[in-house]
């Protein structure tokens, strides 16, 4: 018997496809979540490719989902986990006393601290309206028509001060260099 969703045979997508996106992602639970999220996009797309070849298209989904939970991730330096706390993928097992999970050197604290001193000072140079709208852009993750709609300003505005603040940022890492 063939379980199929939307054209997807269902026991292809959690037999193959799933553990496929689990060794990829090292978590069985972010694995679930990639799936799942995949197979919701794949019944809201409306894109011809997807009725031709739905595993192929499934699959480009997943890819793409891959690519922007590494981008995500890559973003975080994982927090030293607490002495004899338990590791989340390796069940049963112990993490050992780590003090030296995360030890930046001198130098590289040196250099971070300089460079957001610098990054503060070009968004301090900022017009403050052009820099509450980065902040609130960038910082507080607001989207652009939200930020309008708080603000009393265009959209148009809000884009306009966001590639202000941005080509800002740009000219100065520019610099940096």
């Amino acid at each position: 018997m063939i379980l199929t969703w939307h054209g997807i045979d269902l026991r292809w997508a959690y037999a193959d496809l799933l553990p496929s996106i689990q060794r990829q992602t090292a978590s069985r639970h972010h694995a679930y979540d990639i799936l799942h999220d995949a197979l919701v996009r794949f019944a809201m797309a409306r894109n011809p490719e997807r009725a031709e070849q739905p595993h192929a298209y499934l699959r480009t989904i997943v890819r793409n989902l891959l690519i922007d939970s590494y981008k995500d991730t890559s973003r975080f330096v994982p927090l030293a986990p607490e002495s004899g706390e338990q590791c989340e993928e390796h069940p049963g097992a112990y993490l050992p006393d780590t003090e030296e999970y995360f030890s930046p050197s001198p130098e590289h604290l040196a250099d971070l601290q300089q460079r957001l001193q610098m990054m503060q000072n070009i968004l301090d140079r900022l017009p403050p309206r052009c820099r509450e709208v980065f902040w609130l852009y960038r910082i507080e993750g607001l989207k652009q028509h939200m930020i309008a709609e708080k603000l009393g300003i265009s959209l148009n505005m809000v884009q306009r001060h966001i590639m202000r603040a941005l080509v800002d940022l740009l000219e100065a890492r520019d610099l940096i260099r």
